[in-house]
């Protein structure tokens, strides 16, 4: 385990590293013609979605306020603008459904679950409570901002800016939310989790496939969630190891 005394500058570090490689690509992506980038288009799509779903579970982790917890005011800014690049989520938003999450999971106050268990409502209930008019608004300002200040061509933001952000909403919520919460779960925090494979759990969605894991531990960040793995599983017949 790890204390949020212990984690130091590395949060920052690591945060640090996920913003700049994302931008680093997207800036990428966007300023050069489809026809230059050929075959690489695709990979870029793909490292772009699992980029984005790094610079969300970062502010996810400043919720938890790990990022860097010797100045919270540093932590709050660092997820602010974490979500605010994830579609100019509201941080606030997220940081009261969250940890309503953590609080009622699986009942009726838990604005992560639906009753259903089935994929699709889940997922219209789950974007409803964080997207709204304003999310649209800005994020379409921001669109056009591209488009017509910066000359960027509309392929080129369709293809590397809004499909990578929905394909890293559908990552974020399968493997995050409905996976591991769909099924009767007969264990102390109502979770799943992903069997042990630490390449693919970072893969899938930084490690947050082992959710039981982190129901369990909330103040451990993302990048020590799998040191986790199997350490309180034992103590719950119904959780995997």
């Amino acid at each position: 385990m790890i204390a949020r005394e212990q984690i130091g500058n590395k949060g920052i570090l690591i945060a640090a590293g996920i913003i700049i490689l994302w931008l680093a690509v997207f800036v990428f992506a966007l300023l050069h013609p489809l026809q230059s980038l050929s075959y690489w288009a695709i990979p870029l799509v793909l490292l772009l979605t699992e980029l984005f779903t790094g610079v969300f579970i970062t502010a996810h982790d400043a919720i938890h306020e790990v990022v860097y917890p010797a100045n919270q005011k540093i932590n709050r800014a660092i997820g602010i603008f974490c979500a605010s690049v994830f579609a100019f989520n509201s941080f606030d938003l997220m940081y009261k459904n969250h940890h309503a999450h953590h609080q009622y999971n699986g009942e009726e106050q838990d604005p992560d679950f639906h009753k259903s268990r089935k994929f699709l409502p889940w997922f219209i209930s789950f974007i409803s409570h964080y997207i709204g008019w304003k999310q649209f608004l800005f994020t379409a300002i921001f669109f056009n901002l591209l488009m017509f200040g910066l000359k960027i061509d509309v392929v080129n933001l369709l293809l590397f800016y809004v499909l990578p952000m929905c394909l890293s909403t559908v990552q974020l919520f399968y493997f995050g939310t409905f996976e591991p919460h769909s099924g009767l779960h007969n264990n102390k925090h109502k979770s799943g989790t992903q069997n042990k494979n630490h390449l693919w759990a970072f893969v899938s969605c930084y490690f947050f496939g082992y959710h039981y894991e982190h129901h369990d531990n909330p103040s451990v960040p993302w990048w020590r969630m799998y040191k986790t793995k199997g350490f309180v599983i034992a103590s719950d017949s119904e959780a995997i190891s």
